[in-house]
């Protein structure tokens, strides 16, 4: 219970910066630390899991971790947003392969923890003000974050964190384009630098995964 709490705080940290970026017209920085996450991911699966890379996935981890700095360093702000999107969804993974727990009554777990907080909000002022319409599509957005949460957590028990997070690199893509095709946020240097980086990158740990032959195998749980 002590781990799935924890993992509901971190998740819970996650959706909150996640959606403040989307109201903020910060999306692009939201894809940003997506694409950070499988290098966090990698990190704690070595120093939690004594999960061991090869030398062209350790080649990829230092170019992502490049691209990182790249945006710490040229950027007008400080990326907090990735970081803290990156770090949340990081270690809410780590939480769940830890947790011998089947992935739905997991999910039901931490959605009960947060139940209480979320009553309280919506019995705030503010909340009332809001629309049964935007309600609505609140709702929607509720299911369409579950189920891809759901089968996160079926993932996690048969594959190493390491695996799971270079796997995560097709949602921030896809927010990648919609901050820039549907929102029109600009794109500066410093941005595109340290995207070209990730995707060499996501390049190079592939290109080593279908080189060496050497499949995951997934762990059937118990």
């Amino acid at each position: 219970m002590l781990l799935l709490s924890a993992g509901a705080a971190f998740i819970a940290i996650n959706w909150l910066v996640f959606i403040y970026s989307v109201v903020s017209h910060q999306v692009l920085q939201s894809s940003l630390g997506y694409f950070i996450n499988p290098l966090f991911s990698i990190f704690l699966g070595m120093v939690f899991l004594r999960e061991r890379l090869r030398r062209w996935q350790w080649a990829a981890v230092i170019i992502a971790a490049i691209g990182v700095l790249n945006l710490a360093l040229r950027s007008d702000r400080f990326p907090w947003i990735a970081l803290s999107l990156a770090g949340s969804f990081g270690l809410y993974g780590l939480v769940r392969k830890k947790v011998d727990i089947d992935s739905l009554q997991g999910l039901l777990v931490e959605t009960t923890v947060l139940l209480p907080i979320a009553v309280v909000v919506l019995a705030l002022p503010a909340a009332r003000q809001v629309s049964a319409h935007s309600l609505g599509l609140l709702s929607l957005s509720g299911v369409i974050t579950a189920v891809p949460l759901l089968f996160f957590g079926v993932a996690l028990r048969r594959l190493k964190l390491s695996t799971m997070g270079f796997l995560q690199y097709v949602g921030p893509t896809l927010q990648f384009l919609v901050a820039l095709v549907v929102f029109h946020e600009a794109l500066d240097q410093a941005k595109l630098v340290s995207f070209a980086l990730c995707w060499l990158a996501i390049g190079v740990y592939a290109a080593d995964s279908i080189l060496t032959r050497q499949p995951q195998v997934c762990e059937e749980p118990e």
